[in-house]
């Protein structure tokens, strides 16, 4: 069988493995990209492409975030069209007194780190959203919540890697490690094996499985969820918007179902509604529990919506990490085997910042942000385990 080396070999054509090669490229490395599926196959195309700043509490993820976003606006821009990159504003609605005042000091927070968080009263949040209910007491508008296509991103990200030279591979599932010692040297799959002297895992959901291959600990679980699809309706909602609850929903590690409404407008005239979170492993069964009690906090939110037709659903999984932090760097338990995986739902934003700290250090540079609230390490630290004993590995999600 062929033998082919590149200096990186990222395993995961999504947007996280997609932006990994693209700024690895960038970086004059040579880079082979291996799916086992098609690009953008799995957790990428079922989701709604949000790049948020407005639920990030403070903390690394959030200076990742700002990193992330600043990537987006600037170094890519000129190929936002692509993606069809939108700044269309995130806005947190608060129904409760308690609500409000747990809104406030959260966004105050954020304002206080450099984020644009803008008070609403009742009336000013209806002059940016006039359907939404009568008992919303007041938001928080976060103009620099944005959003691109998904799909288009990935495959976008992917030809420009391509274009500086880099490869891709597709059906091609890695089987097994290449080893030198303790040393990851590469892949072997069905189709020959890829020797690298760096390999990313950017696998999503599956990133546990991977890692388990090469002997270590990555505790990425898969934690389900659904979006609800509108018949195409004029323009009448504006923005991304949510409810205060769901910002607590993203922090929960929860495993039972868990629901909090986000509804948002797009180009074609659809309404995406969300959202939830359940783990439940690789269960691809529809939860009738689940779109019932999505649609009726959208109601709840933007009570036309009773009216509305839902044309249809999608769900996929999200790469949950116990403590909410992705897995970004080198694996030191393995010396060439790099990750980058765990993002959850925040994956499409943080993705370009992602990428480019990765292929920093990949390429032997100090990255821009510290990579040391994201190493791979943490999972064997005995304060992690006190702290997240569902991390050791369970028999039937390694096989699953």
């Amino acid at each position: 069988m062929t033998r082919r080396t590149a200096d990186v070999l990222v395993i995961g054509s999504g947007i996280i493995g997609a932006a990994t090669a693209y700024f690895a490229a960038r970086a004059g490395l040579s880079v082979t990209v291996l799916e086992r599926d098609l690009p953008a196959s799995g957790t990428t195309s079922r989701c709604e492409g949000n790049i948020l700043v407005s639920d990030k509490e403070l903390g690394p993820e959030l200076a990742l975030t700002r990193f992330s976003l600043d990537l987006w606006k600037g170094e890519l821009a000129e190929h936002g069209h692509r993606w069809e990159f939108e700044a269309k504003g995130g806005i947190i609605v608060a129904s409760r007194e308690s609500s409000l005042a747990s809104l406030e000091r959260f966004s105050a927070s954020q304002r206080d780190f450099g984020i644009v968080a803008e008070r609403l009263d009742a009336a000013g949040l209806r002059e940016l959203e006039p359907h939404v209910t009568d008992r919303a007491l007041g938001a928080a508008f976060y103009p620099e919540d944005s959003q691109v296509q998904p799909i288009l991103a990935a495959t976008g990200l992917l030809r420009l890697a391509r274009d500086l030279g880099a490869r891709l591979e597709v059906r091609t599932a890695v089987t097994g490690f290449l080893r030198d010692g303790d040393r990851v040297t590469g892949v072997r799959t069905p189709r020959g094996d890829f020797s690298a002297a760096h390999v990313v895992n950017a696998t999503g959901t599956w990133a546990g499985q991977l890692a388990g291959m090469a002997g270590v600990n990555v505790p990425v679980r898969p934690r389900r969820g659904f979006v609800l699809v509108t018949e195409p309706l004029p323009p009448m909602v504006h923005h991304k918007v949510y409810a205060a609850e769901y910002v607590d929903n993203v922090g929960s590690s929860d495993a039972g179902l868990q629901a909090s409404p986000v509804v948002e407008g797009t180009p074609a005239g659809t309404i995406l509604i969300g959202s939830s979170r359940e783990r439940v492993g690789f269960d691809g069964a529809v939860s009738a529990e689940a779109l019932r009690t999505i649609a009726g906090n959208a109601i709840q939110l933007f009570p036309f919506l009773e009216r509305t037709r839902i044309l249809r659903h999608y769900h996929g999984f999200r790469p949950y990490c116990p403590d909410h932090l992705p897995v970004i760097g080198p694996d030191p338990r393995a010396p060439g085997l790099w990750h980058a995986c765990g993002h959850e739902g925040a994956g499409i934003g943080l993705a370009a910042g992602t990428g480019k700290l990765l292929a920093q250090a990949i390429a032997g540079a100090a990255p821009e942000l510290p990579l040391a609230p994201f190493r791979p390490e943490r999972f064997d630290e005995p304060e992690f385990l006190a702290a997240h004993p569902e991390a050791v590995p369970a028999p039937e999600e390694a096989s699953a």
